[in-house]
């Protein structure tokens, strides 16, 4: 099967769903293009963080390594942090001849520009949803929602569009109006052939960077910002963290300009010994983690929870719904939202684990992963919604052609 991806914001060293679903589908033996931006006038801060230089290399490399088309296309203007792509985009799709194609973010401009276009492309398509309603902060979100129930939801349920959720939450349905039948959760989750437990390579890691075997090791992988609690980290580790073992903290991460000054010099101040990396290709993070005790999420989460669990990482973060969701099986620890006191308390409280509770966390960690978040079985669930949207797509056609014979 020829399947077109279409994304506004595609980085090939990122680790984002769209770069492993496109990774493993092709490793399936499916053909497939990735359709997104040239960059040009990406976000500022998705710039900082995984850097726009070497584009064109990166991406030869990640076509050469994973057998996976990129094609950009240029972006016209950036609106409230979504992307005006050129019309060109609809020529490029058609040009690629897909059997099926896959919007992602169906709330972007880009997915709502192919839903009003649906007609003149003749795929089976479905689309994506990543939004929590904690994480839409726009200004307009209220008055976005109204007009997008008013215009795309009686689209989408009409034409029974599926809409898969990438969390197990129940925004597009409360804040969008679109029907859970409609909208299947597919998780994210991890690339297990590179994110799994490595013993060697953690001790190598340490012993490159000057940490002792018997230390605690505390790592953070992630953007840096506001939303994710940059400042609200810096701050909670300006006081000393005391425990018999030595605890020491990697950060992973980059972030530039007045905010990130204000940040640096703070972790530089604070009474905690750091050691601070910029951002990460995806497939070199694995070493970090595999170094580590445990992985901290100062604010929300990210999908680099899924592949420290892999690698049976035990993870602390914030509590809220979508976290509360992911520690049935003790495989993490949530602290009170906000507050730098209980952070560091959950903190010094894995630091001060027997062994034999510590492996189990550990086990518990890699079991909930390696049972639930496997991108290869993650992959195969995808391609079973997309067979049944063919499934569908074939009926319809059938039936019209029958009408105009009839």
């Amino acid at each position: 099967m020829k399947i077109v991806h279409i994304e506004d914001f595609f980085h090939p060293d990122a680790g984002y769903q769209v770069n492993l679903l496109a990774k493993f589908m092709a490793k399936k033996g499916h053909k497939v293009t990735v359709v997104s931006s040239d960059l040009s006038l990406m976000p500022e801060d998705l710039k900082e963080f995984f850097g726009s230089h070497d584009l064109k290399e990166k991406d030869r490399n990640f076509q050469k390594l994973y057998q996976v088309k990129i094609i950009r296309v240029p972006i016209r203007k950036i609106i409230s942090r979504r992307a005006v792509l050129s019309g060109d985009f609809f020529t490029v799709v058609k040009d690629e001849h897909p059997d099926f194609v896959f919007v992602h973010n169906h709330d972007s401009l880009t997915g709502m520009r192919y839903l009003l276009k649906r007609k003149h492309m003749p795929y089976p398509f479905m689309m994506d949803s990543h939004m929590l309603e904690m994480a839409s902060c726009n200004r307009f979100h209220r008055a976005f929602r109204i007009f997008y129930k008013a215009v795309f939801t009686p689209v989408i349920k009409r034409e029974q569009i599926v809409v898969v959720r990438t969390q197990n939450n129940p925004f597009v349905k409360k804040c969008l109006g679109v029907p859970l039948k409609l909208a299947p959760w597919v998780s994210t989750g991890s690339d297990t052939t590179i994110f799994k437990p490595d013993c060697e390579a953690g001790l190598r890691f340490r012993r490159r960077n000057g940490i002792e075997d018997d230390s605690f090791v505390v790592v953070y992988a992630g953007k840096l910002d506001e939303t994710k609690g940059g400042m609200f980290l810096a701050d909670a580790l300006m006081t000393k963290l005391e425990s018999k073992r030595k605890i020491i903290f990697i950060i992973v991460g980059t972030i530039k300009g007045e905010y990130g000054e204000k940040l640096e010099r703070k972790f530089r101040a604070g009474q905690n010994q750091i050691l601070r990396f910029p951002a990460q290709k995806y497939v070199d993070l694995p070493e970090f983690f595999q170094a580590s005790d445990l992985c901290i999420f100062p604010r929300q989460c990210s999908l680099t929870f899924y592949d420290a669990q892999a690698c049976a990482l035990p993870v602390l973060f914030e509590d809220n719904d979508v976290n509360r969701t992911r520690i049935s099986n003790e495989n993490a620890k949530i602290f009170k939202a906000g507050s730098a006191a209980d952070f560091r308390m959950r903190i010094l409280e894995y630091a001060s684990l027997n062994t034999s509770d510590y492996k189990r966390i550990r086990n518990q960690a890699l079991k909930y992963a390696g049972e639930n978040f496997d991108y290869s079985s993650i992959t195969d669930r995808y391609l079973e919604i997309m067979n049944k949207v063919i499934i569908a797509y074939e009926k319809q056609v059938n039936l019209k052609r029958g009408r105009k014979n009839g």
